[in-house]
């Protein structure tokens, strides 16, 4: 589990999450720095499903931006767009 500050990807996780170890696992696989917060903390929940709308996790980040979940994350990465958007 990264939590490099200076990222601009932020994956809100959970400890039981198979889709969120996924999502750390492409973006380590890819090189692509990111921090994690924990979902578990029901502040930082409450949080994220007032910005998002999203009750489901891994959510991603870009930017401060909605990029959504693993499947998103997983189809910028084949289309090239992830490396677009972080270029």
């Amino acid at each position: 589990m990264s939590t490099d500050s200076t990222s601009r990807i932020t994956l809100y996780v959970t400890n039981f999450c198979p889709y969120c170890r996924m999502a750390e696992r492409l973006l380590e696989t890819r090189g692509i720095p990111y921090k994690t917060l924990s979902a578990e903390d029901p502040s930082i929940r409450a949080e994220l499903i007032s910005s998002t709308g999203w009750r489901t996790v891994p959510v991603i980040m870009l930017d401060d931006k909605l990029v959504g979940g693993y499947q998103e994350l997983a189809m910028l990465d084949r289309s090239g767009r992830l490396s677009e958007m972080l270029a």
